[in-house]
């Protein structure tokens, strides 16, 4: 089995303050359905993201070396440090139904996208004056949706879609319930060539998001198949394709073709589209546009939501871990054999979703430049992590409603989208200064 190689830097443990408390049930990326634990200690600083290790009372950090990203140590702040950032709604004259996703469409129209859970996605010009969105894509009538967790849930835009029109989405259908990874060309719903089916025992943790990378491969996220506590053993099970990011090559005349490099290609017991394991939930997944590291944000269980770096053949622990701490009490750390995030929060009485983002590579923002933003559904909070001698988890701003996920449009500005019983905006990272 392919073992990845991790230095692991120890000198002081960044913590979390924490309180358990039931996630609502509507983050596409989280349901209701685990079991209540206890609470862990919490912590004066409750309400923020700094968080106090439940091990220790003494300040330890836990990371790991990664590319362009060693620390000796992590602050937390809820400090804006001048970074005099705020939301501007990108189109104020429209609203959306359950948005969930957001990119531009990478041709000269200079078009936005924003993907709705109900099946649809619409295109508007990326211009605060949008007003009447045009039907990119419908496929409403093949989408299965029950509870928040199911839907249209991605989408990814061929390396060469100016030429070829072709695009990617990830969406779950019913009878039975299963995720349908398939490939459209132009405006045509007649157009689809399913490429991957896989079976979903339940409706909650779907994953959804998929990516291209620079080698032109289709990195696809998915959850670990739903229920609470992973109870068929999805994440470490190399024989599954849930609870992994899967890396496939569609363009062939076959559904897809397998990457020769994949870690598992050929491995007995093993899947040979699977790219990193060990995952719950990686809601939504992006590659920095400058180093082409992979990012995910994978949604945590009663207790841990983590920021992972993914890497080839990365186990990242799951059902055996949730963030960094070993399952099931949370009281021990977790083994070192598993992949550690680069980053964790504990519960508190409203923090309790991520939400990966991006890496920030615009130009209009240079105090974000290089910073990872990501954001808690729940509790609305954006955060930016600054990389550096001295790794800072810094707040940005408080959506006006809960965060689904993030985008990018064609020069790397960064786009959130959120939504409340239904009903959602879009709004753009801008600066607070003239």
């Amino acid at each position: 089995m392919y073992q990845v190689e991790v230095l692991m830097l120890i000198s002081t443990l960044v913590c979390v303050s924490s309180a358990s408390a039931r996630v609502k049930p509507d983050h596409p990326a989280q349901s209701g359905l685990e079991a209540d634990r206890p609470a862990l200690p919490s912590s004066p600083m409750m309400g923020s993201h700094s968080m106090r290790d439940p091990l220790s009372r003494s300040p330890q950090i836990r990371t790991h070396l990664l590319p362009r990203m060693a620390a000796s140590s992590v602050t937390k702040s809820k400090s804006k440090r001048n970074l005099a950032i705020k939301l501007v709604d990108a189109f104020p004259k429209v609203q959306f139904n359950r948005p969930i996703y957001f990119t531009s469409i990478p041709d000269a129209s200079n078009r936005l996208v924003v993907v709705q859970q109900d099946g649809r996605i619409l295109a508007l010009p990326n211009q605060t004056s949008a007003a009447a969105p045009e039907i990119f894509l419908d496929i409403s009538h093949r989408v299965h949706q029950s509870g928040g967790e199911e839907g249209l849930l991605g989408l990814a835009f061929d390396p060469d879609y100016k030429s070829n029109q072709f695009y990617y989405v990830n969406y779950t259908t019913g009878d039975p319930r299963h995720t349908v990874i398939a490939r459209y060309q132009g405006n045509n719903p007649k157009s689809e060539k399913i490429l991957l089916e896989i079976p979903q025992p339940y409706a909650n943790h779907n994953g959804g998001a998929l990516v291209f990378g620079r080698d032109r491969h289709l990195y696809i996220a998915t959850g670990d198949g739903g229920a609470a506590n992973d109870p068929q053993g999805h994440g470490q099970n190399l024989e599954s394709l849930l609870g992994k990011i899967l890396r496939i090559d569609p363009h062939t005349k076959s559904p897809y073709k397998i990457p020769a490099d994949n870690p598992f290609v050929g491995v007995k017991g093993a899947r040979d589209e699977i790219w990193a394991y060990g995952l719950r939930n990686p809601w939504r997944i992006s590659f920095d546009r400058l180093t082409g590291d992979l990012w995910a944000g994978d949604v945590g269980q009663n207790q841990v939501e983590e920021i992972d770096q993914i890497v080839k053949g990365g186990n990242y622990g799951w059902r055996e871990c949730e963030g960094h701490l070993a399952m099931p009490k949370l009281d021990k750390p977790c083994p070192a054999k598993y992949l550690p995030p680069v980053y964790t929060y504990l519960h508190n009485g409203t923090a309790k979703s991520v939400t990966g983002g991006y890496v920030y590579r615009g130009n209009k923002l240079p105090s974000l430049r290089g910073a990872y933003i990501y954001a808690d559904f729940i509790d609305r909070q954006i955060w930016a992590l600054i990389p550096g001698d001295t790794v800072q988890n810094i707040e940005l701003a408080i959506a006006p409603l809960p965060v689904s996920s993030f985008g990018e449009d064609g020069a790397g500005e960064i786009f959130v989208v959120g939504y409340a019983d239904g009903k959602g905006r879009v709004w753009k990272l801008t600066s607070s200064t003239p």
